[in-house]
């Protein structure tokens, strides 16, 4: 039996395509009516011996832990932002890590 989130319908999405990534905004709805959201990470995996595939990791955010997940959100990028400055390396970061394959469990901890 599928989850019953899984089973709403988006009320509202966006979507945000970054090279073989893409990122799903849905907002949907409890059986009590509230909203939540989803943010799920579609990323393309290419196999050697099959078709490519698609690996997803989902995550769901209640309202009463946006103001916290915003804050955090917003402390952990001000610090990759201060330590790194803006300039995008996902030209090296392909060339290093092409043929690799990196797989996380989104329900290992990290």
């Amino acid at each position: 039996m599928s989850d019953f989130r899984e089973r709403q319908e988006e009320i509202f999405t966006k979507v945000l395509k970054a090279g073989r990534r893409t990122y799903f905004f849905d907002v949907r709805e409890t059986k009590a009516g509230d909203y939540y959201l989803t943010i799920t990470e579609s990323k393309k995996i290419f196999h050697e011996d099959r078709d490519p595939s698609f690996e997803k990791h989902k995550i769901y955010l209640y309202k009463e832990d946006f103001e916290d997940f915003k804050q955090n959100f917003e402390e952990a990028t001000d610090f990759i932002i201060n330590e790194k400055g803006e300039d995008v390396i996902s030209d090296r970061h392909d060339k290093d890590f092409k043929g690799r394959n990196f797989t996380i469990d989104s329900e290992d901890e990290i």
